[in-house]
């Protein structure tokens, strides 16, 4: 149990890759506070934050599902508050929530370009700022954002500019909370896939079934989030992680396993070249 006693602050938690770093974190004993603003099931996404709070205890974890959209500070505040009224404290937070839309400029609605920017950037910043003086007062302070390596190459910026601000935003708000928390020995990092990952997003917006079967599983993501989280802040902050870079470094050396079709052609994911 490498996380007994701590608790794990996870935003779009409900489903997906969210809910596989609860499912993880769960089972080394961390508390799991599932934020996400789903409560009733859209039959294309699956999964509220209901659901996934009783998968996580069914496991044998302790959950608390609480109704949030990180776009609204005082929505976001009373999540925070919430779960350190439940559990004493915070000491992992995971921004994981995001929007996406791969649209080009031209063709992009400026209210998606706004929820995008809202959500990824303005979200990432609000729980990141509610949660701090909360990580001040843990040994193991963890912020990993689910955000890419800054890659300057103009092809990522040429094929969906908004969306590629956005989370670019992601990670340089992680870059920024790395140095201006380090006097705290509060960690911040972030993660992103090697390859593109099966979730609602890549099956219902982006490639469909087709890609979904050049992916790998959410699992992949939730190993790799624990063997951060489990390094000391101290000497683990301020990177951009990749995941299988990540679970190397752990020793894993067949990543069989976590594709979804065995043997198939993995698609590399947005941002790496």
């Amino acid at each position: 149990m490498k996380l007994q006693h701590l608790t794990a602050f996870i935003t779009g938690a409900s489903r997906g890759i969210g809910k596989a770093i609860a499912l993880k974190l769960a089972a080394e004993g961390a508390n799991i506070v599932v934020v996400a603003k789903s409560v009733e099931e859209d039959p294309r996404l699956g999964g509220t934050i209901h659901s996934a709070a009783a998968e996580i205890e069914a496991a044998g974890g302790k959950a608390l599902a609480v109704q949030c959209d990180i776009r609204y500070e005082d929505q976001v505040n009373e999540a925070v508050q919430r779960a350190v009224d439940t559990f004493g404290g915070i000491d992992i937070l995971i921004n994981n929530a995001s929007a996406i839309n791969l649209s080009t400029t031209e063709q992009l609605p400026v209210s998606r370009y706004d929820l995008m920017q809202a959500v990824n950037v303005r979200g990432t910043f609000i729980v990141s700022r509610a949660c701090i003086p909360h990580l001040k007062k843990s040994a193991r302070a963890h912020i990993l954002t689910l955000s890419p390596p800054i890659n300057l190459n103009k092809k990522w910026f040429g094929q969906h500019t908004a969306y590629t601000v956005s989370k670019y935003g992601m990670s340089m708000i992680a870059l920024g909370l790395s140095e201006e928390l380090k006097q705290y020995s509060i960690a911040s990092n972030t993660l992103w896939p090697l390859t593109t990952i099966d979730t609602a997003a890549v099956r219902n917006l982006l490639g469909g079934e087709a890609l979904a079967k050049m992916s790998r599983t959410p699992e992949i993501i939730a190993d790799a989030v624990l063997a951060i989280v489990t390094r000391p802040p101290a000497e683990c902050t301020g990177n951009h992680f990749i995941d299988e870079e990540v679970l190397k470094e752990q020793g894993v050396t067949d990543f069989t396993p976590y594709a979804v079709v065995p043997g198939a052609n993995l698609y590399k994911d947005l941002f790496l070249d």
